[in-house]
């Protein structure tokens, strides 16, 4: 019983669970940015103009963060300079695209906000390509 309710854990278990949490996320989300990717042409007219900048521009930035970011946070490469346009285009997806109802329409954006969120705070884990260059 003591063991269950202790606040105690081995580091080893702490990056297991980063890598899961990363990999699982990372990959969620490339397939959101994939489906943009090989739809770019029917979607840049109908996607959202972001602070003017146009839908062409705000759909491919919304397709580097979610496909690319995505492919380096799985990686762990990189990790929170990736998480960095991933929180933007969370930011804008609940706040703007779903006009802040997190516990509806923006209800998924909101979860992968605070996945990232928590990533950015925690970092990569051992277990990733960050972890690796910087034992080297």
């Amino acid at each position: 019983m003591k063991r269950i309710f202790s606040i105690a854990y081995p580091d080893r278990a702490f990056d297991l669970a980063i890598l899961i949490l990363r990999a699982f996320i990372g990959v969620a989300m490339a397939c959101h940015g994939y489906g943009k990717l090989i739809h770019f042409a029917e979607m840049q007219g109908k996607f959202m103009n972001f602070l003017g900048l146009g839908p062409s521009i705000s759909l491919g930035l919304v397709v580097f963060a979610e496909f690319f970011c995505s492919i380096l946070l799985l990686l762990g490469f990189m990790t929170r300079a990736a998480l960095i346009p991933l929180i933007i285009t969370m930011v804008v997806a609940v706040f703007s695209a779903h006009s802040g109802d997190i516990f509806g329409k923006g209800e998924l954006a909101a979860l992968y906000l605070v996945a990232y969120t928590s990533l950015i705070l925690t970092g990569p884990g051992r277990y990733s390509m960050d972890g690796i260059l910087s034992r080297m």
